[in-house]
């Protein structure tokens, strides 16, 4: 990565994806949810491509995956109680943290850094995620879907947090994993950094343009 961390004063980090594989939360949750409702159940392929967008997004997608739109929006509710039902209780128990994400947030501190998270995951999933994983004392401030009027690729949560920080955006760097960070970043003003090994909707992050691309955390700086 080419840009100069002396020049940085924040960094904003995304959570599923980047810091954390959770399909296999997600896999788990949404299964449930729709055994709940007497629907077919689905594959964690879809779900990759999926994920990313805010819940919201995620359940209106996989509920139309059988159900006409009218049905989807008519089953909103009743899927959104019982995913939220589902996910309370397995939060964090079927995801992992990526190697070299406790070691590059580590780092990011030493070097003096302020952090915090932006993820359009919801705040009451999100926040109990990364203190189940040892994350949560790494951050500054962390931000949730729900924590903004607008989700990313909306600029909005990225300047929203880099003012909570008392950051300049175009001295705060984003690290993702999507074309929804990567969007959200440049139209904030913002340098970004892709991971290679998230999720992106099923498509290669190197189709994404960024500042630049890295396989771990750990090695943000390396370059």
């Amino acid at each position: 990565m080419r840009l100069n961390p002396s020049e940085l004063q924040a960094v904003i980090v995304d959570l599923d994806g980047t810091m954390v594989d959770t399909l296999g939360d997600f896999v788990v949750v949404l299964n449930r949810m729709l055994d709940d409702l007497g629907l077919p159940g689905v594959e964690r392929g879809f779900i990759e491509r999926t994920v990313g967008k805010g819940s919201e997004h995620l359940l209106r997608r996989t509920l139309g995956r059988s159900l006409a739109p009218e049905e989807v929006e008519r089953l909103f509710a009743p899927a959104w109680d019982r995913y939220h039902h589902h996910y309370v209780a397995i939060n964090g128990d079927h995801s992992e943290v990526y190697p070299g994400v406790r070691e590059g947030l580590q780092a990011l501190r030493d070097r003096g850094l302020k952090l915090a998270c932006l993820t359009n995951k919801p705040s009451d999933f999100a926040l109990p995620l990364l203190e189940k994983k040892g994350l949560a004392p790494f951050f500054e401030r962390t931000f949730g879907g729900d924590a903004f009027e607008r989700k990313k690729p909306d600029p909005l949560p990225l300047l929203k947090t880099c003012e909570a920080l008392g950051t300049a955006p175009g001295r705060t760097l984003m690290v993702g994993d999507s074309s929804n960070d990567a969007r959200a970043a440049q139209a904030a003003g913002c340098p970004v950094v892709l991971v290679t090994y998230g999720y992106n909707h099923g498509e290669p992050v190197q189709d994404t343009p960024a500042n630049g691309y890295v396989d771990s955390l750990s090695r943000l700086f390396a370059h």
